[in-house]
């Protein structure tokens, strides 16, 4: 009965550490955590196409996150997209105006981030200000569409 009830025990710890390992793994995945946000300035940047960014994507420098996608409205001036991002506070002050942000894909169909370069204008960017030079987004189906309508013309 002992030897029954040490084993429940077990089988009933294995399946705890179980699931909080995939919660771990889901929040890990969905870009999600616990810790409390550090300190932020935010950019803006207007997109004639987004594709398929998502507010909480990666904004990244050089490989390296330096902040996330805070949220994506329309821009009812120009009917572009206008991209609120949170960067590290750290670099505030060290961007140039000449920034440019693209929207990447990791992977063939993998997901969408905005990648920064910096320029070499010695006027920097604040808190608030808006990133001018964009790369949108490349849409698949308009490459497959483009390829395409060349085929069909020659």
């Amino acid at each position: 009965m002992k030897r029954s009830k040490t084993m429940e025990f077990g089988v009933g710890l294995f399946m705890l550490a179980g699931i909080v390992a995939l919660v771990f793994l889901g929040l890990r995945v969905s870009g999600l955590t616990f810790s409390t946000p550090t300190e932020t300035f935010r950019l803006e940047a207007n997109f004639a196409n987004i594709g398929g960014l998502k507010p909480r994507a990666r904004v990244t420098m050089a490989g390296v996150t330096v902040g996330r996608v805070e949220s994506i409205d329309l821009d009812t001036q120009w009917y572009d997209a206008r991209v609120v991002m949170r960067l590290d506070a750290d670099l505030e002050g060290e961007l140039s105006r000449d920034t440019t942000a693209a929207i990447l894909t990791s992977g063939l169909l993998g997901e969408q981030y905005i990648g920064l370069s910096v320029g070499g204008d010695p006027e920097v960017l604040e808190n608030g200000d808006t990133i001018r030079d964009t790369q949108s987004a490349l849409v698949l189906e308009e490459l497959i569409q483009q390829f395409i309508s060349n085929m069909v013309s020659e």
